[in-house]
């Protein structure tokens, strides 16, 4: 029998109150993305039909934001190599496997988690400033989009999966 969404099955465990959302939402894209994922065509990874984002950038690219949002709520500067990672987002690369992407999105929303878990309330109306630009934001802000382009992007993965095994 499968299971009801996240924000159905009650609170995460030692995730504040006002941080479920954030939390059911990266529960839910990750066993959406894994369960998706389970048997895809490897050589089908880097594939853009229409020209829209491959199912790799997808993949990428959803470990990389949570990532940078997640440094950016601790009030630090990306470094160097989430610098590289960022540049290489998208970009074929033989080497890339997807065992390799999906263990990498798996660490990331644990580690996000984990983030969850220690964030305090209180500094969700905090300012932080986003990348060199320090544009404003808040602590809020930051994780509420982190959890939406989550979604976001585990929707646009699934059509361009969809279409990807349909064709």
């Amino acid at each position: 029998m499968q299971q009801p969404e996240y924000w159905m099955r009650g609170p995460i465990q030692h995730i504040p109150a006002l941080l479920q959302p954030v939390a059911h939402a990266l529960l839910q894209a990750r066993d959406e993305v894994n369960e998706l994922m389970n048997n895809f065509p490897e050589h089908l990874l880097w594939e853009s039909p229409a020209n829209v984002a491959s199912p790799a950038f997808h993949l990428q690219h959803l470990t990389g934001v949570l990532d940078r949002l997640f440094t950016y709520v601790k009030a630090q500067p990306l470094s160097p190599e989430q610098l590289a990672y960022l540049s290489a987002e998208g970009k074929q690369n033989e080497h890339v496997t997807l065992s390799s992407l999906l263990d990498n999105f798996n660490k990331q929303v644990d580690n996000s988690l984990q983030q969850l878990k220690t964030t305090n309330e209180y500094s969700l109306t905090e300012f932080r400033g986003v990348g060199r630009k320090q544009l404003p934001s808040t602590v809020m802000g930051l994780l509420f989009h982190a959890a939406e382009h989550t979604m976001r992007h585990t929707g646009q993965l699934l059509v361009t999966v969809k279409i990807l095994v349909q064709s």
